[in-house]
C-alpha cells in the first residue's frame, strides 16, 4: 500500500495556508507595535515572545478562541512592560550620598587664574582714590544706582559717574595688560 500524497489530501495546503496568515498576521502585529512606539527591533521579539506564549498556553490549557485577539493582547502587554522597565531604569536605586558625581565645580588652574584676576584687580582700584573705589563698589557690589550713590555720599550725579569711569578706566588698562 503507497503512502498518501499529503499535496493529494490537502492537509499540507491547509497547514501551508495557515502559515501564510499566521505570518501576515504577524507582520501587521509588528507594524501596530511600532506604530504605538516600539522600535522594529523591539516589535519583533515583542511578537515572537507573544507566540511563544500563545504554544506555551495552549500546551498548558487547551485551546484558545481567537488567537489574533490573544497575540495582540499579549503583544500589547509585554510592549507596556518593556516601557515600564525601561523608565525604572531610568533612575539610580543607590543613595545619593554613595554615589560617585561629577564636581561641577570649577578646575584648580581657573580657581588659580581668577584668583590671579582677583588680585590684578585689587592692584589696580588700589591706585584710585579711597572716594573713587567707595562709589565703585557701591554701584558694583552693592548695586546702587549713580543717583542713590549721589545722594547718600552728598555729591552730584556727574561725580559719581567720574568716579565709576576712573575705576573702569584703571580696571580696563589692568585687563589689557592680562
Amino acid at each position: 500500500m503507497a503512502a498518501e500524497d499529503p499535496w493529494q489530501s490537502g492537509s499540507l495546503r491547509a497547514i501551508v495556508l495557515m502559515m501564510s496568515v499566521l505570518k501576515n498576521q504577524l507582520r501587521q502585529l509588528q507594524k501596530f507595535l511600532r506604530r504605538r512606539g516600539a522600535s522594529p527591533q523591539d516589535a519583533e521579539d515583542l511578537v515572537q515572545e507573544a507566540v511563544v506564549r500563545l504554544f506555551a498556553y495552549t500546551r498548558k490549557a487547551g485551546e484558545v478562541r481567537n488567537p489574533a485577539a490573544f497575540l495582540t493582547r499579549t503583544a500589547l502587554n509585554l510592549a507596556v512592560d518593556l516601557h515600564r522597565s525601561s523608565r525604572r531604569e531610568r533612575f539610580e536605586t543607590e543613595p545619593v550620598e554613595v554615589l560617585d558625581l561629577l564636581d561641577l565645580g570649577p578646575a584648580p588652574d581657573e580657581v588659580l587664574a581668577a584668583e590671579q584676576r582677583l588680585l590684578g584687580m585689587r592692584k589696580a582700584l588700589d591706585q584710585v582714590s579711597r572716594r573713587t573705589r567707595e562709589v565703585f563698589f557701591m554701584h558694583r557690589l552693592q548695586g546702587l544706582s549713580h543717583a542713590e550713590i549721589a545722594e547718600k555720599l552728598g555729591v552730584s550725579k556727574s561725580a559719581v559717574e567720574k568716579h565709576i569711569a576712573s575705576a573702569l578706566t584703571i580696571l580696563t588698562i589692568e585687563r589689557q595688560r592680562e
